[in-house]
């Protein structure tokens, strides 16, 4: 039992420190700290890859001059309404996450305040860490501006950062899920998951008695973790 509340408190550490969607890593982190700015006239030339930070994640954005940002963000009212005006508002959080739920976003063209949403933004230094080579910044800019428009949303697998890296780099990734699947991994190799899980299962069985949807989850969940580890 000890084991167990150890591997519990473990884990709990490591999904609170690590960010879902956080982009930064420690051998780069020095590259996230250029050109704070929320006035104005910010330094960032056109085609730049901005970056805002969030309480779990990491928001990216394509400058495309003019103090505005081309970004990708998930959006639930572009299925209910055609209503350009409306859509246009600034997304609210309802909106967001009900986009996230729904699997819908909008690459979109904001005001730089308005994609900073009350946070810093910081020029991200990809290029150096990047698998491929940077595109120029005016090619990066229209592909941005080419992409505008509803799309479909993953959270693992079309987020704003691959929004932002394809028009960059011609190549869609995201270190935020890379590494949200490294921690899985890490959970899922870990045995005494197996064991945690099978606690579960029985305490389950004990409460809701025996029957297919909990003696089943019982036996599955914990071969399952038993296999893949």
């Amino acid at each position: 039992m000890l084991q167990l509340l150890t591997f519990l408190v473990e884990k709990l550490s490591l999904f609170s420190i690590f960010k879902l969607f956080e982009s930064s890593c420690a051998d780069a982190g020095e590259d996230h700290e250029r050109h704070a700015q929320r006035g104005p006239a910010p330094p960032f030339r056109r085609g730049d890859l901005l970056e805002v930070p969030r309480t779990v994640f990491t928001h990216y954005g394509i400058y495309l001059g003019d103090n505005k940002v081309a970004h990708l963000i998930p959006d639930i009212l572009p299925v209910f309404s055609n209503d350009e005006a409306l859509i246009g508002s600034v997304i609210t959080n309802k909106r967001l996450i009900l986009g996230c739920i729904y699997r819908r976003a909008t690459v979109r063209v904001d005001a730089l305040e308005d994609f900073a949403y009350g946070s810093n933004v910081l020029i991200n230094h990809m290029d150096k860490t990047a698998h491929s080579t940077a595109l120029p910044n005016e090619d990066v800019a229209q592909r941005a501006e080419h992409l505008i428009g509803t799309v479909p949303y993953s959270l693992l697998w079309y987020n704003c950062e691959h929004f932002v890296t394809d028009c960059r780099y011609g190549s869609a990734e995201s270190r935020q899920t890379e590494k949200f699947c490294e921690c899985l991994k890490s959970v899922i190799r870990d045995q005494r998951s197996v064991i945690f899980t099978g606690l579960l299962g029985m305490i389950s069985i004990v409460f809701f008695g025996m029957a297919p949807s909990t003696t089943l989850p019982t036996v599955l969940i914990p071969f399952t973790l038993w296999m893949a580890g």
